[in-house]
Protein backbone atom coordinates (compact mmCIF):
# COMPACT_ATOMS: atom_id res chain seq x y z
CA UNK A 1 0.00 0.00 0.00
CA UNK A 2 1.29 3.63 -1.21
CA UNK A 3 2.05 5.84 1.80
CA UNK A 4 -1.10 8.20 0.43
CA UNK A 5 -3.35 5.36 0.26
CA UNK A 6 -2.67 4.91 3.84
CA UNK A 7 -2.70 8.23 4.70
CA UNK A 8 -6.38 8.27 2.91
CA UNK A 9 -7.39 5.51 5.60
CA UNK A 10 -5.81 7.15 8.42
CA UNK A 11 -7.77 10.56 7.72
CA UNK A 12 -11.00 8.95 7.28
CA UNK A 13 -11.37 8.32 11.18
CA UNK A 14 -9.71 10.56 14.02
CA UNK A 15 -5.85 9.45 13.21
CA UNK A 16 -5.11 12.63 11.36
CA UNK A 17 -2.18 13.41 12.84
CA UNK A 18 -0.52 9.70 13.41
CA UNK A 19 2.82 9.34 12.03
CA UNK A 20 3.08 6.23 9.89
CA UNK A 21 7.32 5.93 8.37
CA UNK A 22 6.93 6.18 4.42
CA UNK A 23 9.13 2.88 4.34
CA UNK A 24 5.66 1.27 5.92
CA UNK A 25 4.11 -1.76 4.01
CA UNK A 26 1.17 -4.37 4.39
CA UNK A 27 2.43 -7.71 5.85
CA UNK A 28 3.85 -10.60 3.73
CA UNK A 29 2.82 -14.30 4.26
CA UNK A 30 6.36 -14.61 5.78
CA UNK A 31 5.61 -11.98 8.18
CA UNK A 32 2.62 -12.90 8.97
CA UNK A 33 3.47 -16.20 9.97
CA UNK A 34 5.91 -14.34 12.05
CA UNK A 35 3.29 -12.69 14.26
CA UNK A 36 1.16 -15.66 14.54
CA UNK A 37 4.74 -17.35 16.13
CA UNK A 38 4.62 -14.52 18.46
CA UNK A 39 1.47 -15.13 19.44
CA UNK A 40 1.55 -18.76 20.07
CA UNK A 41 4.70 -18.48 22.41
CA UNK A 42 3.01 -16.25 24.57
CA UNK A 43 -0.20 -17.74 24.62
CA UNK A 44 1.64 -21.18 25.68
CA UNK A 45 3.64 -19.29 28.16
CA UNK A 46 2.36 -16.06 29.95
CA UNK A 47 1.88 -16.43 33.33
CA UNK A 48 -0.39 -13.94 33.92
CA UNK A 49 -4.45 -14.45 33.52
CA UNK A 50 -6.78 -11.57 31.29
CA UNK A 51 -6.18 -8.37 33.26
CA UNK A 52 -3.20 -9.53 35.65
CA UNK A 53 0.29 -8.51 36.53
CA UNK A 54 2.45 -11.01 35.15
CA UNK A 55 6.55 -11.48 34.49
CA UNK A 56 5.97 -13.11 31.34
CA UNK A 57 3.46 -10.91 29.24
CA UNK A 58 5.20 -10.53 25.63
CA UNK A 59 5.99 -13.05 22.76
CA UNK A 60 8.52 -11.97 20.05
CA UNK A 61 9.70 -13.64 16.90
CA UNK A 62 12.36 -12.49 14.43
CA UNK A 63 13.08 -13.98 11.47
CA UNK A 64 16.70 -14.17 10.15
CA UNK A 65 18.55 -13.25 6.48
CA UNK A 66 17.53 -16.91 5.47
CA UNK A 67 13.97 -17.02 7.24
CA UNK A 68 14.49 -19.26 10.03
CA UNK A 69 12.40 -17.87 12.94
CA UNK A 70 12.95 -17.56 16.50
CA UNK A 71 10.85 -16.70 19.40
CA UNK A 72 11.45 -14.99 22.85
CA UNK A 73 9.07 -13.74 26.06
CA UNK A 74 9.77 -11.11 28.21
CA UNK A 75 11.58 -11.35 31.63
CA UNK A 76 9.55 -8.15 33.78
CA UNK A 77 11.76 -7.19 36.86
CA UNK A 78 12.03 -3.79 38.20
CA UNK A 79 15.53 -3.14 37.43
CA UNK A 80 14.59 -3.38 33.89
CA UNK A 81 14.61 -6.84 32.47
CA UNK A 82 14.98 -7.80 29.08
CA UNK A 83 12.00 -7.38 26.39
CA UNK A 84 10.78 -10.10 24.43
CA UNK A 85 12.25 -8.60 21.23
CA UNK A 86 15.68 -8.79 22.76
CA UNK A 87 15.31 -12.19 24.40
CA UNK A 88 14.62 -13.16 20.77
CA UNK A 89 17.03 -11.74 19.31
CA UNK A 90 19.16 -13.44 21.26
CA UNK A 91 17.57 -16.95 20.95
CA UNK A 92 18.54 -16.21 17.03
CA UNK A 93 22.10 -15.57 17.58
CA UNK A 94 22.73 -18.43 20.11
CA UNK A 95 21.72 -20.67 17.02
CA UNK A 96 23.52 -19.03 14.57
CA UNK A 97 21.68 -16.13 12.75
CA UNK A 98 23.55 -12.98 11.87
CA UNK A 99 21.48 -10.77 10.08
CA UNK A 100 18.03 -10.65 10.78
CA UNK A 101 15.20 -9.59 8.09
CA UNK A 102 12.02 -8.94 10.48
CA UNK A 103 10.77 -9.11 14.34
CA UNK A 104 7.43 -8.09 15.99
CA UNK A 105 6.47 -8.23 19.66
CA UNK A 106 2.32 -9.25 20.52
CA UNK A 107 0.76 -8.95 23.83
CA UNK A 108 -0.92 -11.44 25.79
CA UNK A 109 -4.70 -12.22 25.84
CA UNK A 110 -5.45 -11.37 21.99
CA UNK A 111 -3.31 -8.10 22.56
CA UNK A 112 -2.30 -8.51 18.68
CA UNK A 113 0.85 -6.55 17.87
CA UNK A 114 2.64 -3.88 20.39
CA UNK A 115 5.07 -1.48 19.20
CA UNK A 116 8.73 -1.67 20.90
CA UNK A 117 9.77 0.61 23.32
CA UNK A 118 12.19 2.90 23.04
CA UNK A 119 14.72 0.91 24.42
CA UNK A 120 14.55 -1.40 21.86
CA UNK A 121 14.06 0.74 19.09
CA UNK A 122 17.81 2.18 20.16
CA UNK A 123 18.70 -1.63 20.17
CA UNK A 124 17.36 -2.07 16.78
CA UNK A 125 18.86 0.65 14.83
CA UNK A 126 22.26 -0.02 16.30
CA UNK A 127 22.60 -3.50 15.64
CA UNK A 128 19.79 -4.46 12.41
CA UNK A 129 19.07 -0.37 11.06
CA UNK A 130 17.60 -1.79 7.55
CA UNK A 131 15.59 -5.08 9.58
CA UNK A 132 12.05 -4.04 9.34
CA UNK A 133 9.54 -4.32 12.33
CA UNK A 134 5.93 -5.20 12.34
CA UNK A 135 4.31 -2.20 14.55
CA UNK A 136 0.19 -1.20 15.05
CA UNK A 137 -0.87 1.21 13.07
CA UNK A 138 -4.58 2.73 12.41
CA UNK A 139 -4.99 0.86 9.24
CA UNK A 140 -3.68 -2.41 11.02
CA UNK A 141 -0.30 -3.95 11.31
CA UNK A 142 2.89 -2.77 9.07
CA UNK A 143 6.21 -3.27 8.54
CA UNK A 144 8.45 -0.57 8.46
CA UNK A 145 12.43 -0.31 8.82
CA UNK A 146 13.83 -0.30 11.87
CA UNK A 147 15.94 3.39 11.16
CA UNK A 148 12.20 4.84 10.33
CA UNK A 149 11.41 4.37 14.07
CA UNK A 150 14.23 6.60 15.08
CA UNK A 151 14.32 9.77 12.84
CA UNK A 152 17.92 11.41 12.83
CA UNK A 153 19.26 9.59 15.77
CA UNK A 154 23.01 8.87 16.62
CA UNK A 155 23.59 5.37 16.26
CA UNK A 156 25.89 3.71 18.26
CA UNK A 157 28.64 1.10 17.47
CA UNK A 158 30.99 -0.88 20.04
CA UNK A 159 33.87 1.30 18.30
CA UNK A 160 31.92 4.34 19.74
CA UNK A 161 29.06 6.49 18.07
CA UNK A 162 28.41 7.70 14.79
CA UNK A 163 27.15 9.96 12.85
CA UNK A 164 24.10 9.94 10.79
CA UNK A 165 24.78 8.19 7.57
CA UNK A 166 22.57 7.94 5.45
CA UNK A 167 23.59 4.63 3.92
CA UNK A 168 22.68 2.73 7.26
CA UNK A 169 19.13 3.88 6.95
CA UNK A 170 18.30 2.42 3.57
CA UNK A 171 16.34 -0.29 3.05
CA UNK A 172 18.75 -3.09 1.29
CA UNK A 173 16.16 -4.65 -0.44
CA UNK A 174 15.89 -1.22 -2.68
CA UNK A 175 18.75 0.51 -2.44
CA UNK A 176 20.45 -1.36 -5.27
CA UNK A 177 20.21 -4.40 -7.47
CA UNK A 178 18.15 -7.12 -6.03
CA UNK A 179 19.37 -9.51 -3.51
CA UNK A 180 19.87 -13.23 -3.33
CA UNK A 181 20.67 -14.83 0.37
CA UNK A 182 22.51 -17.92 0.51
CA UNK A 183 23.93 -20.16 3.54
CA UNK A 184 27.29 -18.76 4.30
CA UNK A 185 28.37 -22.34 3.78
CA UNK A 186 28.76 -21.71 -0.10
CA UNK A 187 30.57 -18.25 0.26
CA UNK A 188 33.60 -20.04 -1.34
CA UNK A 189 32.25 -22.61 -4.15
CA UNK A 190 30.13 -19.29 -4.98
CA UNK A 191 32.77 -17.15 -4.73
CA UNK A 192 35.51 -19.38 -6.74
CA UNK A 193 32.95 -20.05 -9.76
CA UNK A 194 32.28 -24.02 -8.84
CA UNK A 195 28.78 -22.88 -7.91
CA UNK A 196 26.54 -20.97 -10.66
CA UNK A 197 23.15 -21.55 -10.21
CA UNK A 198 20.89 -21.86 -6.69
CA UNK A 199 17.48 -23.44 -7.03
CA UNK A 200 14.43 -21.20 -5.02
CA UNK A 201 11.31 -21.47 -3.46
CA UNK A 202 8.77 -18.25 -3.92
CA UNK A 203 12.14 -16.21 -3.80
CA UNK A 204 11.83 -14.67 -7.06
CA UNK A 205 14.57 -13.21 -9.14
CA UNK A 206 15.45 -11.13 -11.92
CA UNK A 207 17.61 -11.15 -14.86
CA UNK A 208 20.58 -9.09 -14.61
CA UNK A 209 22.64 -7.51 -11.68
CA UNK A 210 22.37 -8.63 -7.98
CA UNK A 211 23.69 -8.59 -4.70
CA UNK A 212 24.74 -12.23 -3.61
CA UNK A 213 24.69 -11.83 0.28
CA UNK A 214 25.81 -14.19 2.97
CA UNK A 215 24.77 -14.40 6.26
CA UNK A 216 27.76 -14.50 7.62
CA UNK A 217 29.89 -12.60 9.84
CA UNK A 218 30.76 -9.76 9.47
CA UNK A 219 27.99 -10.49 6.07
CA UNK A 220 29.90 -10.45 3.12
CA UNK A 221 28.26 -9.64 -0.86
CA UNK A 222 29.45 -10.26 -4.03
CA UNK A 223 28.29 -8.50 -7.12
CA UNK A 224 27.02 -10.42 -9.66
CA UNK A 225 25.06 -10.99 -13.12
CA UNK A 226 21.61 -13.58 -13.21
CA UNK A 227 22.26 -14.86 -17.01
CA UNK A 228 19.25 -17.39 -16.68
CA UNK A 229 15.88 -18.24 -14.71
CA UNK A 230 14.29 -21.52 -15.43
CA UNK A 231 10.84 -22.11 -14.45
CA UNK A 232 10.30 -25.78 -13.40
CA UNK A 233 8.57 -27.88 -11.46
CA UNK A 234 9.95 -29.89 -8.07
CA UNK A 235 9.45 -33.13 -9.22
CA UNK A 236 11.09 -31.77 -12.71
CA UNK A 237 14.32 -30.77 -11.52
CA UNK A 238 17.36 -32.43 -13.11
CA UNK A 239 20.61 -34.09 -12.21
CA UNK A 240 22.35 -31.62 -14.29
CA UNK A 241 20.51 -29.23 -11.83
CA UNK A 242 21.78 -30.99 -8.71
CA UNK A 243 25.16 -31.14 -9.74
CA UNK A 244 25.53 -27.21 -10.28
CA UNK A 245 24.07 -26.91 -6.36
CA UNK A 246 27.70 -29.47 -5.55
CA UNK A 247 25.33 -32.59 -4.99
CA UNK A 248 24.66 -35.13 -7.33
CA UNK A 249 21.09 -36.54 -8.36
CA UNK A 250 18.10 -34.73 -8.42
CA UNK A 251 16.93 -36.90 -5.25
CA UNK A 252 19.48 -34.90 -2.98
CA UNK A 253 18.80 -31.80 -4.72
CA UNK A 254 14.69 -32.42 -3.88
CA UNK A 255 15.63 -33.26 -0.10
CA UNK A 256 18.24 -30.30 0.22
CA UNK A 257 15.38 -28.31 -1.02
CA UNK A 258 12.95 -30.22 1.71
CA UNK A 259 15.27 -28.90 4.26
CA UNK A 260 15.07 -25.55 3.86
CA UNK A 261 11.15 -25.72 2.68
CA UNK A 262 9.82 -28.19 4.95
CA UNK A 263 6.43 -27.50 3.08
CA UNK A 264 7.67 -28.16 -0.42
CA UNK A 265 5.89 -30.61 -2.36
CA UNK A 266 6.93 -32.08 -5.88
CA UNK A 267 4.51 -30.24 -7.54
CA UNK A 268 5.26 -27.06 -6.27
CA UNK A 269 7.18 -24.41 -9.11
CA UNK A 270 10.56 -23.59 -8.12
CA UNK A 271 13.06 -20.90 -9.99
CA UNK A 272 16.60 -22.22 -11.43
CA UNK A 273 18.71 -19.32 -10.84
CA UNK A 274 21.80 -19.10 -13.36
CA UNK A 275 24.09 -16.31 -11.91
CA UNK A 276 27.69 -15.33 -13.34
CA UNK A 277 30.36 -13.16 -10.41
CA UNK A 278 31.88 -10.34 -12.00
CA UNK A 279 33.72 -8.79 -8.21
CA UNK A 280 35.62 -11.80 -7.07
CA UNK A 281 36.54 -9.44 -3.74
CA UNK A 282 33.36 -9.41 -2.55
CA UNK A 283 33.00 -6.78 -0.23
CA UNK A 284 32.23 -7.14 3.46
Amino acid sequence: MAWNDLRRLLTKGKAENVYVPSSARALDDDERELVELARRTIDAHTDAGPDEDGIHTMGAAVMAADYRMFAGVNLYHFTGGPCAELVALGAARAQGARQMRCIVAVGNHGRGVVGPCGRDRQVFVDYYPTMRVIVPTPAGPRSVLAADLMPLTQRWTPEGMKGLDPSLYQDPETAGPPIIRFNPRYLEDVRSGAKTKTTRFRDPAQLGPARLVFESDPEVVLQADVTGIRHCLVNDLTNQDAQAEGLTTATELREGLKGHYPDLAGTDEVDVITFQINDKTGDA
